[in-house]
């Protein structure tokens, strides 16, 4: 060796073959990530197989290895061309599904958001064509994909459930409506989760009117769910907390945990709950035995990997849904909660969504409208001061209809029973409120009393006698409004 150079040391050497590793190792994870997909090709789903040197059939094939390779854009550019070059291609119907394909291969918000409208001008145009149904099910997809966890938003949870159901309903014979199925199912197993989670939140808050609406709305719409049957047990507990009168919906709920969900952890205790109540326990059903149990044997766990980053991702977690049975394809409407008082749940003068009553119709005279001072008012044209009820001041008249605070009032009454409301209440009244108002009762009483001598003996002085409407005020108006307790919500 020439005495001019020098050796180089052993680690050295090492050190630098492991520089030369890492750049080949940072080199090859660029390819395979890259868009230009050197080493990676993904085959479009539905090509055109036909051989032909037709330039419409070239422009197709030249967009579909665009799709395949991540050049998006190009392949749209490509077939756009196709679509206002050749408009009676036979590849014109292809070409505007393979535009949808690009965006829902490159995602993104922006990327779904087109796709979906991509699919949609798809479906409508050939609505008899097998891609339809596909398409139909690849914005299900889009949806479902973009779901936030049961906590969070749920907007996208509730349109991939509506464009899963399409997809039963539109193309019923459909190859997709099996995996449309399990997607409405792990759907609506996060749409459950939310209210039942908000159901509990009431129940351990102690508001149980509240609660009962949430679960029992829960049972109800998603008999699937993982939790129904814990969801009917709090049920049940909410409607014995709010009283006897609400015993018979107790028993439904615990008699649907018995033969709805005979696997339940719960069936015990709701069997000896209906022996102490004497009433019958009902057989579990053969068929929901059956389903739970094939639930149960084919659930799939989460690796250890997905329950470490699971607390990370925004997309909710779906091993517990059900594998089997029909999702609900029918949306019903959540009840009014006992708690809301019957005028403003539906009752003499108000709806659904409140108390209002003004409605509109159409003048059949168009006249009207200058010759009267308020054609809505009335045929006679009446003003809201001398209107009685009829027309747009309707809902300002007073009735006789009973309110919330003669509900409160009679509750507070002395010798009333504090449980047995006029209606369920999340804010019960306590004991404390009962004997402060009753206190502030009796001493108005008092008043009331000193107040009428003193005037009988002014009276007896000057020989006059004090008229019935003289007379001082009634107690629950001469109350203070800081001993009255408030009113139930």
């Amino acid at each position: 060796m020439d005495k001019g150079h020098k050796k180089i040391p052993m680690h050295c050497r090492y050190y630098t073959r492991y520089q030369i590793s890492v750049v080949l190792t940072g080199v090859l994870a660029f390819f395979l990530l890259s868009g230009f997909g050197f080493f990676h090709r993904k085959k479009y789903d539905t090509p055109i197989t036909k051989e032909t040197l037709q330039p419409d059939k070239v422009l197709f094939d030249k967009a579909i290895k665009n799709i395949e390779h991540g050049d998006y854009e190009s392949a749209r550019l490509t077939l756009n061309t196709l679509i206002n070059t050749y408009d009676t291609s036979e590849y014109l119907a292809k070409a505007k599904l393979a535009i949808a394909d690009s965006w829902f291969r490159e995602g993104g918000v922006h990327g779904m958001a087109e796709a979906e409208a991509e699919y949609k001008d798809f479906i409508l145009f050939y609505p008899n064509m097998e891609e339809a149904a596909q398409s139909q099910f690849k914005i299900c997809n889009i949806h479902f994909k973009q779901m936030d966890k049961a906590d969070r938003d749920n907007s996208q949870g509730q349109r991939a459930e509506d464009e899963c159901r399409q997809v039963k309903v539109q193309f019923p014979n459909s190859k997709y409506v099996p995996q449309a199925d399990q997607m409405l199912r792990e759907v609506q197993e996060v749409l459950a989760d939310k209210e039942f989670k908000t159901g509990v939140f009431y129940s351990n808050k102690g508001s149980f009117p509240a609660a009962e609406n949430r679960l029992s709305f829960v049972a109800t719409q998603y008999p699937l769910y993982s939790g129904a049957d814990e969801a009917l047990w709090l049920d049940a507990n909410a409607y014995r907390h709010m009283g006897d009168r609400f015993e018979k919906d107790e028993v439904n709920a615990l008699t649907r945990i018995v033969r709805e969900y005979p696997l339940s952890a719960r069936v015990n205790a709701a069997k000896e709950r209906l022996t102490a109540m004497k009433a019958p326990v009902p057989q579990a059903d053969a068929a929901a035995y059956a389903r739970q149990k094939y639930d149960l044997e084919n659930r799939t766990r989460p690796g250890i990997v997905h329950r470490v980053l699971s607390p990370f991702e925004s997309h909710p977690d779906t091993f517990l849904a059900a594998k089997n049975g029909e999702p609900a394809m029918r949306a019903i409407r959540p009840s009014v909660p006992y708690s809301v008082p019957p005028i403003a749940a539906g009752g003499q003068t108000g709806g659904a969504t409140g108390v209002s009553d003004v409605t509109a119709t159409q003048v059949a005279d168009s006249a009207e409208i200058d010759r009267l001072p308020e054609a809505r008012l009335g045929a006679n044209g009446e003003t809201p001061a001398t209107a009685t009820g009829q027309g747009e001041q309707k809902a300002a008249i007073a009735t006789a209809a009973a309110r919330p605070s003669d509900a409160l009032s009679a509750q507070l009454a002395p010798g009333a029973d504090a449980a047995n409301t006029a209606y369920a209440t999340n804010h019960p009244v306590t004991k404390e409120q009962i004997k402060a108002y009753n206190k502030q009762a009796k001493k108005n009483q008092e008043a009331q009393k000193k107040a009428q001598a003193a005037q009988a003996k002014i009276d007896a002085k000057t020989g006059k006698t004090t008229p019935a409407a003289a007379t001082p005020a009634a107690t629950d108006s001469t109350t203070p409004a800081s001993t009255t307790p408030a009113k139930p919500q």
